[in-house]
């Protein structure tokens, strides 16, 4: 039996509700004009390219420059999220600053010169790294650390995405598969819903996505959605797979880091000469037509390759807008074939593979009602939740744990790290 408290509970959270208010408040205020600033490089560096597109030719010099300023710079926060996701699990050094400069010129170099890469990356890493500089200040146990690092992802993510909830929960679910850290909600709720706040007080906007009228719920929408889920799940979990298989080939196969991404710039910017601009960048125009009218159904194939190859040899940034790209025009191609509004099923691919992919169906199904309205819910919640299933154990966060097994069958591969403790 519990021994009773000396006071009344209540009265004991306050301390606990003002302290986690303050370091909250500071990594949002850190985290959110960390993103701002690098929401408006990326704009500038997109901009700059769409107006002087011979620039792709000099990608590959690009990538040298990134690989080469990681060589002699950054070997210790290479991991990226994976480090703090790490740092998470086994707290041991706070995680440099230079973590934050780096991932941000490195970003904004891969965009500007024509890579397919993201964003979210970058903003979770440089709202990690922000946070933990608070752990020698206040002197944090590793306990409160670990609170401080979820903190500061999930207002990375947050004011990046323009997705309080989204980002809150990311923090919490990203971690372990099946497990959520309760003990960090308050912490990672304050944080994440304050960056967005600076974010927009910077004056950063986010992209609309346009949402036209959702069908009711019906036995044929809920049975295409369970088919569109498997179809996500499985795109997910195909990416996560070729990104990792794709970086241990170039590791492999050339020595010498800066090289990699200068080969891989280079069959980037073959591949734009032949196939056009539309697979590189983020993207965001190609997903928007998602929602509005059909598109060329191999559109998710040609940015799966130009992602992989970006990110598998070393360019810098980040999985998850790659992944919206994916998803939307992945279920624009399935529209037609399912039956269901371009607008929907386009809305459902952009959060379910990120949710196979990531394996946060929580984070992603809040993410679809953030972005899309309330009326989508039912819907987001079954393609996340299936294309979480459908997605294996396998992630694009390799130091993602297994918490729980997603289903009984078949046994976690061997290689998988061992369950959160």
């Amino acid at each position: 039996m519990t021994k009773p408290f000396r006071y009344p509970e209540p009265l004991l959270l306050l301390p606990y509700i003002g302290k986690w208010t303050l370091l909250a408040g500071l990594i949002a205020v850190l985290s959110g004009t960390a993103s701002a600033f690098f929401l408006f490089a990326l704009d500038w560096a997109t901009n700059w390219r769409e107006t002087h597109p011979a620039i792709i030719w000099l990608l590959p010099l690009a990538g040298f420059a990134v690989g080469w300023i990681y060589l002699k710079l950054g070997s210790s926060v290479e991991a990226g999220n994976n480090l703090l996701i790490d740092e998470i699990h086994d707290p041991k050094n706070v995680v440099p600053l230079r973590m934050a400069p780096l991932v941000l010129l490195g970003t904004v170099v891969s965009h500007w010169f024509g890579a397919s890469v993201g964003r979210e990356g970058t903003a979770v890493q440089m709202g990690g790294t922000l946070a933990d500089q608070l752990t020698p200040i206040f002197r944090l146990r590793h306990s409160e650390r670990r609170i401080v690092l979820m903190a500061g992802i999930s207002a990375g993510f947050a004011s990046v995405f323009g997705t309080p909830l989204a980002g809150a929960i990311f923090g919490l679910e990203v971690l372990a598969i099946g497990r959520l850290r309760y003990d960090a909600i308050f912490p990672c709720m304050v944080a994440a819903i304050a960056a967005d706040q600076v974010g927009m007080a910077w004056g950063v906007h986010h992209t609309h996505y346009a949402m036209s009228a959702i069908v009711p719920v019906s036995f044929w929408s809920v049975a295409a959605v369970l088919v569109a889920g498997v179809v996500f799940g499985l795109a997910g979990m195909a990416f996560a797979k070729s990104t990792h298989a794709a970086s241990a080939f170039m590791k492999r196969h050339i020595a010498y880091a800066p090289l990699r991404p200068m080969i891989g710039g280079a069959l980037v910017a073959l591949a734009v000469w032949w196939l056009g601009t539309r697979y590189i960048g983020l993207g965001i125009p190609v997903i928007v037509e998602a929602f509005r009218q059909p598109v060329a159904p191999w559109d998710f194939l040609g940015k799966f390759a130009f992602t992989v190859a970006s990110l598998g040899s070393g360019f810098k940034g980040g999985e998850v807008t790659p992944l919206f790209y994916i998803g939307a025009t992945l279920g624009n191609a399935l529209a037609p074939l399912l039956q269901l509004p371009f607008a929907l099923l386009a809305g459902l691919g952009f959060v379910a593979v990120f949710a196979g992919a990531a394996n946060t169906p929580l984070a992603s199904t809040i993410m679809a009602i953030e972005l899309f309205g309330p009326q989508i819910g039912p819907y987001a919640a079954l393609a996340c939740v299936v294309a979480y299933l459908f997605s294996g154990h396998s992630g694009i966060y390799r130091s993602q744990r297994v918490g729980l097994l997603k289903h009984r069958l078949p046994p976690v591969a061997r290689d998988r790290k061992p369950p959160l403790s």
